[in-house]
């Protein structure tokens, strides 16, 4: 998440309306964990504590790092995000970092998350849910075992096709997007649906 602040407000204004944005829309947020950015102006340390406690106090989100060009700071980052995805890894199956590209293919036992991009012609198969931690360009099909229940989850979604335990959809050979931003495609009324995800990427997902 990247927040951009106002290099001319007065600092105390600024966290105050921070405080009020995040309270507004702590619904909308849900409870997620992310990683930080802030731009706009330059911050102390204490200013940049600041801000996060008036985030995290003021929603459901939990910041896991500051990203920022401190070469330290960034390593710390990464550590806290793989340590994440490591214990999402434990509770989903399998975890797997790296694009798969055209010919490429990937099968999990269980439910897999991927760290990279699904490319055009690359196809993942999964007998639970498929997360993408990228772009799905490619073929996804979740359930393979016969579970309806499953879910196709992507940061970017412009598959060739999404199949879900038998019922698949096709979406053609350009990789349109099926939305901005984060999405789930899940069956409902025995078709594939895909949906913005509008709350915690984990929270919606429930992965088993």
């Amino acid at each position: 998440m990247t927040v951009i602040l106002d290099p001319d407000c007065p600092f105390e204004e600024l966290l105050e309306e921070i405080r009020e944005k995040f309270r507004e829309n702590a619904r909308f947020w849900g409870n997620v964990q992310m990683a930080l950015m802030l731009e706009g102006r330059a911050l102390t340390a204490e200013e940049e504590f600041c801000i996060v406690n008036a985030i995290t106090d003021n929603s459901g989100v939990e910041i896991l790092c500051l990203i920022d060009t401190d070469a330290d700071r960034m390593e710390q980052c990464e550590k806290a995000l793989d340590q994440k995805l490591m214990e999402l890894s434990a509770r989903t199956g399998q975890f797997y970092r790296g694009d798969l590209s055209r010919g490429e293919s990937l099968e999990s036992e269980a439910s897999i998350v991927i760290i990279g991009d699904v490319r055009h012609g690359a196809r993942v198969t999964a007998k639970g849910n498929i997360v993408i931690l990228g772009e799905l360009r490619g073929t996804a099909h979740a359930g393979a075992a016969g579970n309806g229940e499953a879910v196709v989850a992507a940061l970017e979604m412009a598959p060739l096709q999404i199949k879900i335990a038998d019922i698949a959809a096709r979406y053609g050979d350009r990789g349109k997007r099926l939305g901005k931003g984060p999405m789930v495609a899940s069956v409902e009324n025995c078709r594939i649906c895909a949906k913005p995800i509008k709350k915690s990427f984990l929270e919606v997902l429930n992965l088993k």
